[in-house]
């Protein structure tokens, strides 16, 4: 059977070994691989260039077939079932997760449950973004690629392989309840493993499942909607490196927030916002050895002269925006960008989002040490003397800078957090010089971006503009929710930035603030904040419709992206972390309210 040349963002299930990340279609084709971190090149990028790009295909060679995807309960171990009248079978695939020697083992097992069924297996990896070349060498039944400088991947197989142009092919038929395993790993499995492979691969299987269970039976989350609770903390976790306790943004890069235009970024990094946000998420669902882990990264990385914006997964500095101008692009969306500038840009909401999450983190029993406390200490001391600077936002614009709204709260929060971080644990601060700038900020909000003509909380001090982060205003504490300016605020946002239960961020073809060209898609993260906005303001009933009718949106996994576009099309980097923490958070809060309302 002839595969459609791409597959859509929406029918892509995902895995991972906490080190690096793989996306498989639909119908069981590993199309991008990053290979052996999350930000490393990538050595599959078939959603980036089917012609250049690399997959690992197992493909049934059955007509008339139907795919549905799923996971095992409680797991990353995703399955693709195919049905046909002659036959039905399944690839099982998942990461073994290896903590103590961080080696790479990517297990695809697959199984006749019905019928004989003839396989044809490709495995054509495409090293440092296709750019480098590789050679295929064979022994017995495994194949190893290695490029010129000595990178090298694995494939073993308890079926028989062959070579042709460096790339490994397999063509086999399994009997009824039949299964054969395929392991691809950065070692040479030794020779008892090899002559062993149904049983080794067994192993592996139900290793990656144990690992998972356990896992999530630390939840301490037993309310409504618990499986799509479940399945975006585990995409939170596949997106934690085990390593470092740092979290990325999204596993992909270049994949666009609107088909055929420009805006095509690399999120593969940590972002101090996401993962703070994402540490709120793990604390409420009671995962709080993440965010410990967390708070040690930011203490070796993050406590040096100057907070930076984003970082590698290990710390470091992401690398400069470039294009790969090799890469068609996901159908054909140019330029396939790598690395991001917005390393270089000035965003002074980390800081709030920081300290509020540490402040969090404190509630629920974490530890502050002093030594910790002295650089909490000196950021509040540098928003202190910088709230009024202009930056460039939550969004990283590429125009001007600005005095965004949504800097100024956070700016807030950070003054605000940090007093109570200090009377909470009798730390020594300025008490005076902080009370005085966080009413002196809030004085600020309530006159500099209330808008008479919109009777609206706007983006910035120089627009009409309105902007979905204003909707953090009561979900941050900053604003009563019966506030009279904020329940008109919310009347705005649902009046200019809803597009049936989706919200955008802003309007981005009718301003140029960004300054970039085009419109977007509706942002996921900020149709979850509108329902928990909806919850916080006792809308209750409003908001559990509008959550069920968002989840449509989601893919048969439960798995978002960045962005949904207007056809209902998941568009962005993919799953992306920021849209499900916001989905976790949501519900947690209207799982709250709902409890309080039917026991009222």
């Amino acid at each position: 059977m002839i595969k459609n040349r791409f597959t859509k963002i929406n029918n892509y299930g995902f895995i991972g070994n906490l080190q690096t990340t793989a996306l498989v279609s639909q119908q069981g084709d590993i199309d991008f691989m990053c290979f052996p971190n999350f930000d490393s090149p990538s050595v599959f990028a078939t959603i980036l260039d089917g012609d250049k790009g690399g997959c690992f295909s197992i493909e049934p060679l059955i007509e008339n077939l139907k795919y549905t995807q799923f996971y095992i309960t409680d797991t990353a171990t995703l399955i693709t079932r195919f049905t046909s009248e002659k036959g039905v079978g399944e690839i099982s695939d998942t990461m073994v997760i290896d903590e103590k020697d961080h080696k790479f083992k990517l297990l695809r097992k697959v199984s006749s449950n019905h019928g004989n069924i003839s396989f044809r297996v490709k495995c054509k990896p495409r090293f440092d973004n296709a750019k480098a070349r590789h050679t295929a060498k064979q022994h017995q039944n495994e194949i190893t690629f290695t490029t010129d400088d000595d990178k090298f991947l694995c494939l073993n197989s308890c079926r028989d392989l062959y070579i042709s142009r460096d790339d490994a092919y397999s063509e086999f038929k399994l009997d009824e309840k039949e299964s054969c395993y395929f392991i691809l790993t950065d070692f040479h499995l030794s020779e008892e493993n090899k002559e062993n492979m149904p049983s080794f691969g067994e192993q592996y299987h139900w290793e990656s499942q144990d690992y998972w269970k356990k896992w999530i039976s630390k939840t301490t989350y037993k309310g409504r909607w618990i499986e799509t609770i479940i399945r975006s903390a585990i995409t939170l976790k596949l997106l934690t490196s085990h390593k470092e306790g740092s979290i990325i943004a999204a596993p992909t890069f270049g994949l666009p927030e609107k088909i055929g235009g420009e805006r095509n970024w690399d999120y593969r990094y940590t972002w101090i916002r996401d993962a703070a946000f994402a540490m709120y998420a793990f604390m409420k669902l009671g995962f709080k050895e993440e965010a410990s882990a967390f708070f040690k990264w930011v203490e070796k990385y993050c406590f040096q002269e100057k907070m930076d914006l984003v970082y590698t997964y290990d710390g470091k500095t992401p690398p400069d925006e470039t294009t790969l101008e090799h890469f068609n692009g996901y159908k054909n969306s140019k330029p396939v960008r790598v690395g991001n500038d917005a390393k270089n840009q000035k965003q002074l909401d980390i800081y709030g989002e920081l300290i509020d999450a540490v402040y969090v983190y404190n509630l629920h029993d974490g530890n502050i040490k002093k030594s910790f406390w002295k650089n909490i200490k000196r950021y509040v001391d540098y928003v202190c003397d910088h709230w009024k600077d202009k930056d460039r936002g939550i969004w990283e614009i590429r125009g001007d800078k600005k005095e965004f709204l949504h800097s100024r709260l956070t700016c807030w929060i950070a003054l605000d957090r940090g007093i109570k971080l200090a009377e909470n644990n009798d730390l020594d601060y300025p008490k005076e010089k902080w009370e005085k700038v966080r009413t002196a900020i809030k004085d600020s909000i309530y006159s500099d971006f209330w808008n008479e003509k919109k009777e609206a909380f706007v983006q910035h001090s120089e627009t009409d503009e309105i902007d979905a982060s204003v909707m953090l205003m009561p979900i941050l504490h900053f604003i009563d929710k019966h506030d009279e300016k904020w329940k008109k605020t919310l009347e705005a946002v649902e009046r200019e930035l809803k597009y049936d239960v989706l919200i955008y961020r802003y309007r981005a073809a009718e301003t140029e603030t960004d300054g970039l060209e085009g419109e977007e898609g509706t942002f996921t993260m900020c149709s979850f904040w509108y329902i928990e906005c909806l919850a916080l303001m006792d809308r209750v009933d409003e908001a559990a419709e509008n959550f069920s009718r968002i989840l449509g949106y989601g893919n048969s996994l439960r798995l978002f992206s960045e962005q949904i576009s207007k056809s209902g099309e998941q568009v962005g980097n993919f799953p992306q972390a920021l849209t499900h923490l916001a989905l976790i958070n949501a519900c947690l809060e209207l799982n709250k309210k709902m409890d309080r309302k039917n026991n009222a």
